[in-house]
């Protein structure tokens, strides 16, 4: 948590509910999908208590709110599906840790959502966070925008299983969507640190510096929020839960695995960015010595030459070359001779 989210959580009870984060949109909005096999709904409500106006048998309840910064609204929703304290604290609070909780009759989900933009070249982070109920699903985003359209998609046109399964395997979906995503982000990051590296060979800037450690500071996020991703699914697939049927397990499996390969794409990353500020700097000081190397080459050669300039220089009476016709161009072409020779062997010593 950020400083800024102590200093408003402190001296508080546990489950007093406050929001803590960026408002991102100004309008709370709430959608709700209700399927089965054979049915399909999808409205827009004004208010959590519209949300479920007509209990219909057997089928699937999806609630999604996008904008959490309305303490009224998440209070409903507790209320409406006897949702702990605790867990309503968790979903105000945008800077959780990802995690799962287990509380007997629901099961609470933290997640974090990745958007890349292409005008800023930065990443977006934005919290979800999932209940998952008997035959109910509600998720909670930040604003509006996220990676679950091809999840609606699939339940809007009945392809796939997802109509024939329970909440449970639309708490998957979810799960699987953000996962998905991972790789998107990743194909991005991979691109820039690409481009980098091109940079890196013909000419790194400061601003090339800036760029890695910007990249160094995104893979950290990632890294924090892929690791308890792990963690969250490993435990999903252990625990005994009635929630989460026997016939979800393989399909978690897999999310797993996909897991497993961002969170190694991440460590990839990472080990190449760290390789390339080592470049960088090796870089830097080759360009550097380079230089030293032609600023000490150029003084070398006129040492020689400042001492021959500067005894002819000097303000002594008696000095037969001073009257001498050829005096003057025999001072030249002795300095000329010395440079050249010097350059010569320079030359053959390898050092130009």
């Amino acid at each position: 948590m950020s400083a800024a989210g102590q200093k408003q959580s402190v001296g508080l009870s546990p489950g007093t509910l406050i929001h803590i984060g960026k408002r991102k949109t100004e309008k709370v909005r709430i959608t709700l999908i209700e399927y089965g096999a054979t049915d399909f709904h999808e409205r827009e409500v004004e208010s959590i208590d519209d949300s479920i106006s007509v209990k219909k048998d057997k089928l699937i309840t999806w609630i999604n709110i996008d904008g959490i910064h309305n303490i009224d609204t998440i209070e409903r929703i507790g209320g409406r599906f006897d949702v702990h304290p605790l867990t309503l604290e968790d979903i105000l609070n945008t800077e959780s840790r990802p995690k799962m909780d287990d509380y007997e009759t629901y099961l609470f989900f933290i997640l974090k959502m990745f958007e890349y933009s292409d005008e800023k070249g930065l990443l977006n982070i934005e919290q979800v966070s999932i209940i998952l109920k008997e035959n109910l699903v509600v998720s909670f985003q930040e604003a509006e925008g996220d990676v679950f359209e091809p999840v609606r998609d699939r339940i809007r046109s009945n392809k796939g299983k997802i109509r024939k399964q329970g909440s449970d395997y639309l708490a998957y979906a979810l799960m699987d969507a953000v996962v998905d995503h991972y790789f998107v982000i990743m194909e991005k990051l991979g691109e820039d640190i690409e481009w980098l590296q091109e940079e890196l060979i013909e000419s790194p800037t400061d601003e090339t510096l800036q760029e890695i450690h910007k990249l160094k500071r995104e893979m950290i996020y990632l890294r924090k929020s892929a690791w308890p991703l792990r963690e969250i699914i490993s435990k999903m697939q252990r625990r005994d839960s009635p929630l989460i049927r026997e016939t979800t397990l393989i399909y978690l499996s897999d999310v797993y695995d996909h897991t497993v390969q961002v969170i190694d794409s991440i460590e990839t990353f990472r080990e190449m960015l760290s390789g390339m500020i080592d470049v960088y700097l090796s870089s830097v000081s080759n360009r550097m010595n380079e230089v030293m190397k032609v600023l000490t080459i150029i003084a070398t050669i006129f040492i020689p030459l400042t001492f021959i300039v500067g005894v002819y220089g000097m303000n002594f009476v008696y000095m037969p070359e001073l009257e001498w016709h050829w005096g003057y161009f025999t001072v030249w072409g002795v300095m000329i001779a010395i440079a050249v020779g010097m350059l010569i062997y320079f030359r053959r010593k390898k050092w130009i």
